[in-house]
């Protein structure tokens, strides 16, 4: 354990034990093991992020301008909201078709 061995681990013990007393001595060790702790785990999360692949992001498909959308684009909406406003958008599209037929014919 860095490149100490077991006398000198002993002796700093003693002079440990010395100069804190053997109230504050128990209270100190945990500290220092509860640190160490949260820097190995630290060191961990570290490496797995740096361990891990890249996740590619979900691609969603674009919704569709008013102006750009068309009957036959194929495009599914996913929710309501996106329902209503192809339905809205194609009947204005309709529309404005029916409305140029007119004046040409």
């Amino acid at each position: 354990m860095f490149g100490l061995g077991v006398t000198e681990i002993v002796v700093i013990l003693v002079i440990a034990l010395i100069f804190l007393g053997p109230k504050k001595l128990p209270g100190l060790a945990k500290g220092l093991g509860k640190g160490m702790r949260n820097f190995q785990d630290a060191l961990r999360g570290i490496e797995n992020e740096i361990n891990q692949p890249d996740e590619k992001p979900e691609v969603l498909p674009d919704v569709p301008n008013d102006d750009d959308l068309y009957v036959d684009s194929g495009y599914q909406p996913h929710s309501d909201e996106e329902k209503d406003k192809v339905e809205a958008s194609v009947e204005k599209k309709q529309n404005n078709q029916e409305t140029t037929d007119k004046k040409k014919g």
